[in-house]
């Protein structure tokens, strides 16, 4: 079993609590933490507090060092980083590469992005002043960080955050804490200084409460659901401070006739399945144009029939488990409900065969899936591909806009007419067509209730860094 400290103002080290991470495939502890409680989120606030007069005023240049060290220690320790991933959500081998790279690529990306920004001048009319507007670090960061992608997350947060110089107090989920505490060992390992990073993870109702409504820090930033994020914003109203949330979801999927059926399939199979739909930018409500829907459906089913389900790290295994029983039952709950109430089961709807221990859930396919029905409203985060099927263009528009949820959208067609109007008209914050593209450059954000900021890119260094002007008379 793996054994993980807190890392808190330079330091790994113990609480007197600890919590066992269960693996959701064996049901069996693979890892041991030392748990937070509210003394140890007030010191890690503490220590991010000191830092921030130090770090805020290191040169660009000495921040972006530490960052390329951080990332060095990470890619000599590619494999343990891994491994936490792999034995705290029982994800597929090859998809905790995904989890890692990301990491890599955020401290890199802001590094690169901090050493090329440019001071801006503005335009004085009268000629009387000179005008210089400069960014500067905000303050202290917290992010809060879902359990779905532990690496993934924690380097949306982590990189814009050193970038900036703003120290930061990470919070990943106490169901999936291994890998981020690794990192803190990595930032122990180097020497990074005391407070830039500090980890700990514990109860939500205790330690997440303590970091929401300390007045501390000037950034709550967040990965999670959507009433997550509203408790957080509740919580965190003892200051004014900013939020960066990247909420719930309940993507549609759109696959007019003319669309390249084997591309849709591919990109609509390939995101529902992998990581066992709990992803939230997965299509929750798949859209197929009548006359092509029987061509297309049938491909779907093959895809999720070739799913192979289960956790060995050495199997070509596609499909892992979900996190926990109340995921399972929730999903579950909400397939049996949807067939109760007429929609029609073409495969799965149970545990896979064989696998009776652990978390797993078939590859499931529902044919019929109505707007009224809890499957088509709430986001599903499981891997359920739920089919409607439609005849008229503003029918489906209209159908896919009716949602709270603002993440993204997905449009299959050939024809450029209909995807620029659909581009246009769907109410999400990323629209992709006839394909998928997620990396660490491109904006990653929702509008509605999907959340405020941004992930990824260089917009997400203005949730951390504040404005400043500086006029000078002539």
């Amino acid at each position: 079993m793996l054994s993980k400290q807190l890392y808190i103002g330079g330091k790994l080290i113990s609480s007197g609590l600890t919590t066992d991470v269960i693996n959701p495939a064996t049901l069996l502890p693979v890892g041991s933490i030392a748990a937070a409680d509210i003394p140890q989120a007030e010191l890690a606030l503490e220590a991010a507090q000191k830092a921030f007069p130090i770090w805020s005023k290191t040169s660009i240049k000495q921040r972006t060092d530490w960052m390329y060290k951080l990332r060095d220690a990470v890619i000599e320790n590619e494999q343990h980083l891994r491994e936490c991933v792999h034995l705290e959500m029982a994800k597929p081998w090859a998809s905790t590469k995904d989890d890692y790279q990301m990491l890599v690529d955020s401290l890199n990306f802001y590094a690169d992005a901090m050493l090329n920004l440019a001071q801006e001048t503005l335009e004085d009319k009268e000629g009387t002043h000179v005008h210089e507007l400069r960014r500067e670090p905000v303050g202290v960061a917290a992010a809060f960080l879902a359990w779905n992608f532990p690496l993934l997350n924690l380097a949306y947060k982590l990189g814009p955050a050193m970038a900036a110089g703003c120290p930061i107090v990470i919070k990943p989920s106490v169901k999936t804490p291994l890998s981020a505490y690794a990192v803190g060992e990595l930032c122990a390992q180097i020497g990074l200084p005391d407070g830039v990073v500090n980890i700990l993870s514990g109860p939500d109702h205790k330690v997440g409460d303590a970091i929401s409504a300390s007045t501390i820090p000037s950034l709550l930033t967040l990965i999670g659901s959507t009433n997550v994020g509203k408790h957080v914003i509740g919580t965190g109203a003892t200051s004014i401070k900013r939020y960066s949330m990247e909420l719930g979801g309940n993507a549609p999927a759109i696959v007019f006739a003319d669309a390249d059926l084997t591309t849709a399939a591919d990109v609509i199979c390939g995101v529902k399945y992998s990581n066992a739909g709990q992803i939230c930018v997965a299509p929750n409500r798949v859209f197929i144009e009548e006359s092509v829907a029987d061509e297309f459906i049938e491909m779907v089913l093959t895809r999720t029939h070739s799913v192979n389900v289960g956790f060995d790290k050495e199997a070509d295994i596609g499909m892992g488990p979900l996190m926990d029983s109340a995921s399972w039952q929730r999903i579950d709950g909400l397939v049996k409900e949807a067939i109760a109430q007429g929609a029609k089961l073409l495969s799965g709807g149970s545990k896979p065969p064989g696998l009776e221990t652990g978390y797993f859930y078939s590859p499931t396919v529902l044919l019929g899936v109505t707007p009224e029905m809890a499957i088509s409203k709430e986001e599903v985060f499981g891997p359920v591909i739920s089919i409607a099927t439609f005849k008229k263009h503003e029918d489906v528009l209209n159908l896919a806009n009716d949602t709270d949820a603002g993440l993204t959208a997905y449009v299959f067609t050939q024809d450029q007419t209909t995807a620029d109007h659909f581009a246009d008209e769907l109410r999400f914050g990323e629209v992709q067509i006839n394909g998928i593209k997620y990396a660490i450059n491109l904006p990653h954000f929702g509008i509605k209730q999907s959340g405020v900021g941004v992930d990824c890119s260089l917009l997400a260094l203005d949730d951390y860094l504040a404005y400043k002007r500086i006029s000078r008379a002539l």
